[in-house]
């Protein structure tokens, strides 16, 4: 194996290792990490940045949902029925993004990491649920 893959191969490693990392502290998708990494630094298509974050995720999100749960942080109820529509939007979703070009799907990606970040940014109180919030505590 060349130096060149054994580098690409370690950038990627590290990459991997940030995004579940963040997965893990911040119960952020690894995508948000993955797809722009893939994208900027390696030159990824946003289409197949995309399709790669979605197999990676998920030995990730399986591992942090049990350590989450194994500290009673997990409502299983609610992560079945999203589970359900998360499939259901998964596969509707990707269908749509193979229709759009990768430019135009790279910009939907940045709108939506910056209306995520201005949600997060305003006052918790605006959304919260403290019938929910409280069941969880319990």
């Amino acid at each position: 194996m060349s130096a060149d893959v054994l580098w690409e191969i370690a950038q990627l490693a590290v990459v991997g290792v940030a995004a579940g990392f963040l997965a893990g502290l911040l119960g952020v998708g690894g995508g948000v990490v993955m797809v722009p990494a893939m994208v900027l630094l390696f030159g990824f298509d946003q289409h197949v940045a995309q399709g790669t974050s979605l197999l990676v995720i998920l030995p990730a999100a399986l591992t942090g949902s049990y350590t989450h749960h194994r500290n009673g942080r997990l409502v299983l109820r609610d992560a079945a029925l999203l589970a359900v529509g998360g499939v259901i939007g998964a596969v509707l979703g990707s269908v749509f993004a193979l229709s759009l070009e990768d430019v135009l799907l790279r910009r939907l990606f940045a709108v939506f990491l910056l209306l995520s970040a201005l949600r997060i940014l305003m006052p918790k109180d605006l959304f919260r649920r403290a019938d929910r919030d409280d069941a969880i505590r319990n």
